[in-house]
């Protein structure tokens, strides 16, 4: 079992190195392809991506902020996702082809 952060952004890779993370694989760009059951990925991934980490049987965990909107389009270091209160939440993303679990 493999736990990806996933993330193009240094202060999130900050955040999460900040946070203890045990992680495996740091990365940019997830090809979810890759991930194997029981994996675990963390970041902030499209819907279609994470649908596709759930389908062969990863863990989900998205980067989630409450971003206000003067703070949109430029980088956020750690120090700013610590005061966002920056966290992971668990997510199972379905593609439309899924059927949810009982």
């Amino acid at each position: 079992m493999t736990f990806w952060f996933v993330s193009r952004h240094p202060g999130a890779v900050e955040w999460a190195r900040r946070q203890g993370l045990a992680v495996d694989r740091w990365v940019a760009h997830l090809d979810a392809g890759e991930i194997e059951p029981g994996d675990t990925v963390a970041g902030t991934l499209p819907v279609q991506v994470a649908a596709r980490v759930c389908e062969r049987g990863g863990r989900y965990l998205h980067l989630s902020i409450e971003l206000p909107a003067p703070a949109r389009g430029h980088e956020l270091d750690a120090d700013e996702l610590v005061r966002l209160r920056a966290r992971l939440e668990d997510y199972l993303v379905l593609s439309p082809n899924q059927e949810k679990p009982p």
